[in-house]
């Protein structure tokens, strides 16, 4: 009888252990499904990341208010560590003017509180950014801060380019130096339907002139992550020329415009493959075949809402 009592007691103790194992799976488990839009077929995620272990840039659009996405675009980084890759993490999340704050958190010179304090995180970095970040200084891999600051971005969208020619000198080295922002082209057309009515006329009226100034304000983002992007990775080259990874909201990267085009301006020969994480309610019902000029690999997730609720859709995606 004791013998059977310890036996009923191990059985308990693993049948308790295979729940808990059972619960973290279920956990960490994120339902996905990756189409392959040149191919025009689902296949998996390991055959992507293989494609992108093979890359010089690889751009993850994303909805900044889902949580399963930003599980996946932690699991795009796990998969080149995998294979023995070695990546630049960078982040539409971080401005050019907290470089050095970032530079010296990755160095180990100061702490992660200190870091935040002088490097304004987006609100929900603990739960989205922190993961890439981390994995970054597990692996010792560079982080780049990309983005133009946003009361730079901000003076744009409410004056227009112009206001950037009273820059000091030190202010300058904070934006793109090449500014291509015409109000023309598809990315200006996508970015009008994506705004929809949210501009407010000017004052005299004119609600063309006030889209074409949050268009500025855009463009001016989408310059200064690309010419980031593009000096890491001529910074880069002679360092085992490792896979730049940049984050950013999809409307950034599909249709491979905005950062994406402006990126491949400046590196005309370098392999880019955009990929976009689209939120969606059913896996099971899926239409895949209106996104294959989106990008190169669309990840389809189930959405999870976020606490707070759901943001816009055009802050979401940009």
């Amino acid at each position: 009888m004791k013998g059977l009592k310890g036996f009923h007691a191990c059985a308990a103790t693993a049948i308790a252990v295979v729940a808990l194992s059972v619960t973290a799976m279920a956990q960490s488990y994120v339902p996905h499904r990756v189409f392959n839009t040149a191919a025009g077929v689902f296949g998996d995620f390991e055959a992507m990341a293989a494609d992108l272990a093979k890359a010089d840039v690889v751009f993850v659009g994303e909805q900044h208010d889902d949580p399963n996405t930003h599980r996946l675009e932690l699991a795009i980084l796990e998969s080149l560590a995998r294979r023995g890759r070695r990546a630049v993490v960078s982040l539409e999340m971080f401005e050019r003017d907290v470089q050095e704050p970032l530079e010296h958190f990755l160095m180990g010179h100061t702490s992660e509180t200190d870091f935040l304090q002088a490097s304004r995180p987006w609100p929900r970095y603990a739960t989205d950014y922190k993961p890439l970040v981390d994995l970054a200084i597990s692996r010792e891999w560079p982080v780049v801060a990309a983005n133009v600051p946003r009361q730079i971005a901000s003076e744009v969208s409410k004056g227009g380019l112009d206001v950037l020619k009273n820059k000091s000198e030190s202010e300058r080295r904070l934006f793109a130096a090449d500014l291509r922002c015409a109000p023309e082209g598809e990315y200006f057309r996508r970015f009008g339907e994506a705004m929809g009515s949210h501009p407010a006329a000017d004052a005299s009226g004119d609600a063309r002139r006030t889209l074409e100034r949050y268009y500025f304000s855009q463009c001016l983002k989408d310059e200064t992550m690309a010419e980031s992007i593009a000096e890491t990775f001529a910074a880069t080259r002679a360092a085992g020329a490792p896979v730049i990874v940049h984050y950013n909201g999809a409307f950034h990267s599909d249709h491979r415009l905005g950062t994406a085009e402006r990126t491949i301006r400046r590196l005309p020969n370098a392999k880019v493959v955009v990929i976009s994480v689209k939120p969606v309610a059913d896996l099971d019902k899926l239409t895949p075949d209106a996104d294959k000029g989106v990008a190169d690999f669309v990840i389809y997730t189930t959405r999870k809402a976020t606490p707070e609720g759901q943001r816009s859709k055009v802050q979401g995606q940009r």
